[in-house]
């Protein structure tokens, strides 16, 4: 399939893995970069050594364009940035901040660039900043998510007629059917992260996996909206927030239940009551865990098969 992703990234399908913490390194990015897609390496948990060698071995596990995802409230951000250009990474998607910062100088070393957003007017500031294409993440996603709860259903609309450049949709999408209406809905392509967890290839703990895939309908909760958002499923340390949450509890106190590396005891570690376990709407159904290059292919074929239904009807 050829549109402004595909030609954008020089991939087959216009399909993204997501860059998640604890779950997207090397071996995920490369798997789906071979199978057609865009494979990103999450930044988000590596120090700046540990992102060097992801990259150099994605380079070499894949002749394919890959990317980095950057938050940008990591708190080496400087020496990530420093690295992805040394390194030559073709593509950057940058989260969590101002995209003014870094834009200019990525792009005049010919990385192409692409940030996420969740509401309209972020959308603007970042095409503003000069960026190549946009992620619109609805209220659906899990990790860092949108204060203003807004669904993908909703989102891409409004964000496709504010917006020129490409529009990649995400949040609650997991099938071939649910990324065809995100291409109905005006989006050019999309990121999945959640579904990708359940690959052969995620570094996600085999304890996280198992849990994701008997996790059902509302067994999801967005919380952690006084510090930055996040969709967790229900666990011990979710019902504490939850409480402190629920008696109006400050960014101190929240801060302080949060801790450090609580994303890294659940989802690396597979502490599945004291860590943090994050995951998006679109695992709900999902009962198997396969390798990467056959659930892109599953979902572009279900998507093949939906599109083609959709005509005859």
């Amino acid at each position: 399939m050829k549109n402004r992703v595909t030609e954008l990234f020089g991939i087959e399908y216009p399909i993204i893995q997501a860059g998640m913490i604890w779950c997207s390194g090397w071996q995920l990015a490369s798997a789906v970069s071979n199978a057609g897609g865009l494979g990103i390496i999450g930044s988000g948990s590596m120090y700046p050594d540990v992102l060097k060698e992801h990259i150099r071995k994605c380079k070499a596990a894949t002749q394919r364009p890959f990317a980095v995802n950057v938050p940008m409230l990591y708190p080496s951000l400087e020496e990530h940035m420093e690295t992805i250009i040394a390194e030559k990474v073709p593509i950057v998607f940058t989260s969590a901040g101002n995209p003014a910062t870094w834009t200019s100088k990525l792009k005049d070393a010919g990385i192409k660039v692409v940030h996420v957003i969740a509401n309209t007017r972020f959308a603007q500031k970042a095409q503003q900043a000069g960026v190549d294409a946009i992620v619109a993440e609805g209220f659906e996603a899990g990790g860092h998510n949108g204060r203003e709860e807004t669904t993908t259903m909703c989102l891409i609309p409004i964000i496709r007629q504010a917006v020129d450049i490409p529009v990649i949709a995400a949040g609650g999408i997991g099938t071939g059917r649910s990324m065809l209406a995100a291409m109905a809905l005006g989006a050019d392509g999309v990121q999945i992260g959640s579904r990708f967890i359940l690959s052969n290839e995620s570094s996600a703990h085999d304890n996280f996996k198992n849990k994701i895939m008997e996790t059902g309908e509302g067994g999801t909760a967005l919380a952690l909206k006084k510090l930055t958002p996040v969709r967790l499923i229900k666990n011990k340390f979710y019902e504490e927030v939850a409480q402190a949450e629920a008696r109006g509890a400050g960014v101190e106190e929240l801060s302080a239940i949060l801790g450090r590396a609580r994303a890294k005891k659940g989802m690396f570690e597979g502490d599945l009551e004291e860590g943090e376990l994050e995951i998006g709407q679109g695992v709900t159904g999902i009962r198997k865990i396969m390798p990467a290059a056959e659930i892109l292919h599953e979902i572009w074929n279900e998507f093949q098969k939906a599109k083609k239904q959709l005509c005859e009807s």
